[in-house]
């Protein structure tokens, strides 16, 4: 008979079979939850992850923190091995840039792409540069500040294999920031330069729509609805390719401030996002679904227990279900991972305490073996962070028992570690390790064990941290 314990938070996540007398009684497992898993505590040195990950064409995780590193403080580019080992790729030394607030992004040739906030040649105004996964470094291209400057958000690959990408601050139009296109070789062109009236501070990436163009958001910027800003409370944008920007949407406060988060393209054809502040409860911050010819919807307003101040984008499966990240407010609350569905209904993932992570600004990613991949800002043994995983639980896939043996077969994941236990009755307090701990080596693992005749057995399989 398969039951499922619960599996929130740090319990051990396992099913329950029974095999008596070689006959095998089987019901329909619930849906698993989520189980989470410190991969790696970030101490003082390197420390603050402040972007997500991405997985490269070997296999490997990457990402940035924006501190440590060999030169001081300037940040590091990093791997992370599906098997834990952790090592620094590049340490920035300030003339190549500093501060990778950004994350990475895989290009087609099989080379990361990044981008500093600071450091460069031209009034440390940030730079955009290319790392192998070996670690051999390139600066593409160094802000002067009319062209851009403090570039803090993850760069995108268009179809015609260029990078796009925005700066916080520059431009030509009083400093609002700006939109840029280059080339994997490095020749850079501006592309559009913010006036506040038509958005300010553009802090996320840019995403290119089924429709070619390109899709973002800016954190201020848009008319002053309440008399307290400058220009207003942030907008969403289309680009096209060449240039020409239209003001899809201006945030009001109510519905939305501040978003800080790339968008994602629905199946449906509608891009979804969040704010990091704003919305119906406090000024928490909100989901929002926009369509591409502006028409916004707020699908969830977040009201402090269940997560404030979204400051990372969302990612979707093959559903339709958004899944995120909330950054907390310390001491209060530490942030959340959640997910939602495409009508805006919310379920809280995993609660950070501080401890296991703290402030997971850079959202979630989809890794090939179907779990999500994630950093914390701070938090952690060490206090810098933490790298993290969301994992599926392992389902029993079948069970069959011949010839005095027991065949359990389960789903897995590469490199995550298993452990078959068993004992004789459901009122046996205490379970039993049947052999060793499994290494798994891909998405399905099998393992046998001899039962003899007339015995009586309930088998369980844990996902170990």
């Amino acid at each position: 008979m398969a039951v499922r314990p619960g599996a929130r938070s740090g319990r051990l996540a396992g099913f329950l079979i029974a095999l008596l007398m070689a006959a095998l009684l089987r019901t329909e497992a619930a849906a698993a939850d989520l189980f989470f898993q410190t991969l790696y505590e970030f101490g003082l040195n390197p420390k603050n992850p402040r972007a997500g990950l991405v997985q490269g064409s070997d296999g490997n995780f990457y990402g940035t923190t924006a501190f440590g590193g060999t030169n001081g403080e300037s940040g590091t580019v990093f791997q992370f091995t599906p098997s834990g080992q952790f090592r620094v790729l590049h340490s920035f030394q300030g003339s190549e840039g500093a501060l990778p607030w950004a994350g990475l992004v895989p290009g087609n040739d099989g080379n990361l792409y990044g981008t500093t906030e600071r450091g460069g040649t031209n009034g440390e105004f940030g730079t955009v540069y290319q790392i192998t996964t070996s670690g051999e470094f390139t600066v593409l291209h160094h802000f002067d500040g009319v062209d851009g400057r403090f570039p803090q958000a993850t760069l995108a690959q268009g179809t015609d294999t260029n990078f796009y990408g925005t700066t916080a601050l520059g431009g030509t139009n009083s400093d609002n920031g700006t939109v840029f296109r280059i080339t994997p070789g490095g020749v850079f062109s501006s592309l559009f330069s913010f006036n506040g009236t038509n958005g300010s501070r553009p802090l996320a990436g840019l995403i290119q729509g089924r429709d070619g163009n390109f899709y973002g958001t800016t954190s201020g910027g848009g008319p002053d609805y309440d008399g307290t800003s400058v220009f207003g409370n942030g907008t969403v944008f289309q680009l096209t390719p060449d240039g020409k920007l239209t003001s899809l949407f201006f945030f009001k406060g109510t519905n939305g401030s501040d978003p800080e988060g790339s968008l994602v393209e629905g199946s449906d054809g509608n891009f979804y996002g969040t704010t990091q502040s704003g919305g119906a409860y406090n000024d928490n911050g909100t989901v929002f679904k926009i369509t591409s010819a502006g028409e916004l919807s707020t699908l969830y307003s977040f009201s402090g227990p269940d997560g404030n101040y979204p400051v990372a984008g969302l990612i979707r499966d093959n559903a339709g279900n958004l899944f995120g990240t909330t950054s907390g407010d310390a001491p209060h609350t530490f942030g959340t991972a959640f997910q939602m569905t495409p009508g805006g209904a919310l379920a809280t993932l995993f609660s950070f305490n501080g401890t296991n992570g703290a402030s997971p600004v850079g959202g979630l990613f989809a890794a090939n073996d179907g779990n999500f991949y994630g950093t914390t800002f701070e938090g952690g043994a060490g206090g810098g962070g933490t790298l993290f995983r969301l994992a599926q639980p392992p389902l029993i896939a079948a069970v069959s028992a011949s010839d005095g043996n027991a065949t359990l077969t389960w789903t897995s994941f590469t490199n995550g570690t298993y452990r078959v236990e068993y004992k004789p009755a459901l009122t046996d307090p205490s379970w039993s390790a049947l052999d060793a701990d499994i290494i798994a080596t891909g998405n399905q693992t099998s393992t046998t064990t001899s039962l003899a005749s007339g015995t009586q057995r309930f088998y369980r399989i844990r996902l170990l941290p």
